[in-house]
């Protein structure tokens, strides 16, 4: 048997996560000193509002070596024969370093692929469900990793942050000049270009940003058949907008809607909104 894993700034709604039977390891959050585990020991509604209530921007941890070393050696007495761990981008995450080094700590155990996705958020999402559903057609962990390896080739995230708050303090995107910082309706576009985020362009009102994530992830995917994602961080009815067009716009043969993880939301912030998007016909999802 091989098992999925994946960490969680995946960004999966938790009927999608029960019904692929992957397995998440939680990135760690602080406020001050305060440690929580993402989606386990805090959640949403207790998220926002304590940044809400102290104005204190959280930062976030990679799972430690040893909690990954025991996640491994338990999904290995339930029966697994391989795991395909794939993780957020490692230029932004010291997650896949953790996850290499007890990939190697547990070799003599078992076996450990660590896939590094390039990316986040719901595209690591959707490469999860695109591992689990290749690995029940009896697929090769070698498979899975081609597999995987062409999502992480074609995949694009295009984001919004309502305000620059979150993206000056958190340093985690390139190319933000912090004179724009002054511009408080300055809105950017942030991409994710070669495992990075990257603002990529500036716009002066939410409506022209929310209306450039559509513009920009159809230049790149045009007609074809796409699995799409909406993702938002505490902001709803953005997001409902953004799916209504969507749906007139793109030919979907997957979308969902879904919070951004919190360990994604810390460094872009409250407000943000954005679409993942990939060709269905590089996967196997139906």
């Amino acid at each position: 048997m091989i098992a999925i894993v994946t960490d969680s700034t995946c960004d999966l709604p938790a009927s999608l996560v029960a019904a692929y039977e992957f397995h998440i390891i939680p990135v760690h959050i602080f406020f001050d000193t305060e440690e929580f585990l993402d989606g386990v020991t805090i959640d949403a509604q207790s998220f926002y509002g304590r940044i809400a209530e102290t104005g204190v921007i959280p930062t976030t941890s990679q799972p430690s070596v040893g909690e990954f070393c025991e996640f491994y050696r338990r999904l290995k007495d339930e029966g697994a024969d391989e795991i395909i761990s794939m993780h957020v981008t490692g230029q932004l995450s010291g997650t896949v370093r953790s996850a290499e080094m007890a990939a190697r700590e547990v070799a003599d155990e078992v076996r450990v692929h660590v896939f590094d996705s390039a990316a986040g958020s719901a595209g690591l999402g959707y490469m999860a469900m695109e591992a689990v559903t290749a690995a029940k057609a009896g697929q090769s962990a070698n498979e899975i990793l081609a597999l995987l390896r062409r999502i992480r080739e074609s995949l694009t995230i295009v984001l919004t942050p309502l305000n620059l708050e979150f993206l000056q303090k958190s340093g985690r995107v390139s190319r933000l000049q912090g004179a724009i910082g002054a511009l408080l309706n300055i809105k950017p576009i942030i991409e994710l270009k070669d495992g990075m985020l990257e603002a990529t362009e500036r716009v002066r009102s939410r409506r022209k940003a929310l209306d450039r994530v559509l513009e920009i992830t159809m230049s790149a995917h045009g007609s074809r058949p796409v699995n799409l994602a909406v993702v938002h961080a505490a902001a709803p009815e953005d997001a409902r907008v953004l799916l209504e067009k969507v749906e007139t716009t793109f030919n979907c043969n997957q979308v969902f809607t879904t919070d951004l993880a919190l360990s994604v939301a810390v460094h872009l912030g409250p407000g943000t909104v954005g679409l993942v998007a990939y060709p269905a016909e590089v996967g196997v999802l139906t």
